[in-house]
C-alpha cells in the first residue's frame, strides 16, 4: 500500500502530471463543443473549469500543477507568431481593404483599452485587476503577454478573454441587426476586433467575406493593442 502511494505521488509530482491533466480537460472540452455546438460551451472554458475543480477535489496544490502546467506556456510564444501567417494568406484582401481595415481595427482596439480603463476606475478597481483587463479583445497568446508585459494576472485575463469571445459569438449577430450593418467588411471588421477567434466562427456563419475579414481582423488588432499597451 504504501509502495502504491509513493507511485501517485510521484507521478503527481512529475511535470508530466501537469501537462496530461491539462490535455485531458481540454480534450474534454473540445468533445463537449463537438456535442453541444454553443459558444457557452468553449473547450477553454471546460478545461480550465475542470483543473480547478480536480485541483480542488484533490488538495493538490497549485505549484504542483504548475510544475507541467508551465510547460504549455513555453508554446504561446509560437502559437503568437501563427498569427502572421493567417495576416499573409489573406494579404490580398488586406491590400484591398488596408484603410477600412487598419482604422477599424485601431478604433475598436482604442475604445476597448480606453472603456475598460475607464470602467475600472469608476468602479474604483485596483490597479493590477485593471492591467489584467486591459487586452480582453484580443487572441489569447497576445492577451497573456500583454497582461503580463503591464504587470497583470495572465491566468485571469485568460477568464477575460474566453468571456468576451462568448458573449461576442453570441451578440454579434443580433448587434449587426439591430445597427442594420449591411457592410460585410465592416462587420468582419468588428466581429475579429472584438472578440477574436469565438467570435471569428461565427463571423464565418455570416459570410465568407465576414470571415475573411474577421481573420485578418484578429491579427491586425492583436497588433495595434501590443502597441497602445506601450504607452499605458
Amino acid at each position: 500500500m504504501e509502495a502504491f502511494e509513493e507511485c501517485i505521488k510521484a507521478a503527481v509530482e512529475s511535470p508530466m502530471f501537469g501537462i496530461l491533466l491539462s490535455l485531458f480537460a481540454f480534450g474534454v472540452g473540445v468533445f463537449c463543443n463537438r456535442i453541444f455546438k454553443s459558444p457557452i460551451v468553449n473547450p477553454l472554458l471546460v478545461g480550465i473549469s475542470l483543473v480547478i475543480i480536480f485541483l480542488s477535489t484533490t488538495g493538490i496544490p497549485l505549484e504542483t500543477y504548475e510544475a507541467g502546467g508551465d510547460f504549455i506556456s513555453l508554446f504561446l510564444g509560437p502559437a503568437t507568431t501563427v498569427l502572421a501567417y493567417s495576416i499573409y494568406r489573406q494579404i490580398a484582401l488586406l491590400k484591398k481593404y488596408f484603410l477600412p481595415v487598419c482604422l477599424g481595427c485601431l478604433a475598436g482596439s482604442c475604445v476597448s483599452v480606453v472603456s475598460v480603463i475607464g470602467l475600472c476606475r469608476l468602479f474604483g478597481v485596483e490597479a493590477k485587476l485593471e492591467a489584467t483587463m486591459v487586452p480582453k479583445s484580443v487572441t489569447t497568446p497576445i492577451a497573456m503577454e500583454v497582461s503580463r508585459s503591464l504587470d497583470g494576472m495572465p491566468s485571469v485575463t485568460v477568464a477575460a478573454v474566453v468571456v468576451t469571445g462568448i458573449l461576442g459569438a453570441i451578440l454579434c449577430p443580433v448587434l449587426i441587426r439591430v445597427f442594420r450593418i449591411r457592410n460585410p467588411i465592416a462587420a468582419g471588421v468588428g466581429i475579429g476586433t472584438s472578440s477574436h477567434a469565438m467570435g471569428t466562427s461565427k463571423a464565418v456563419e455570416l459570410g465568407e467575406v465576414q470571415g475573411a475579414m474577421s481573420g485578418i481582423s484578429i491579427g491586425v488588432a492583436g497588433i495595434l493593442t501590443v502597441l497602445i499597451s506601450l504607452f499605458l
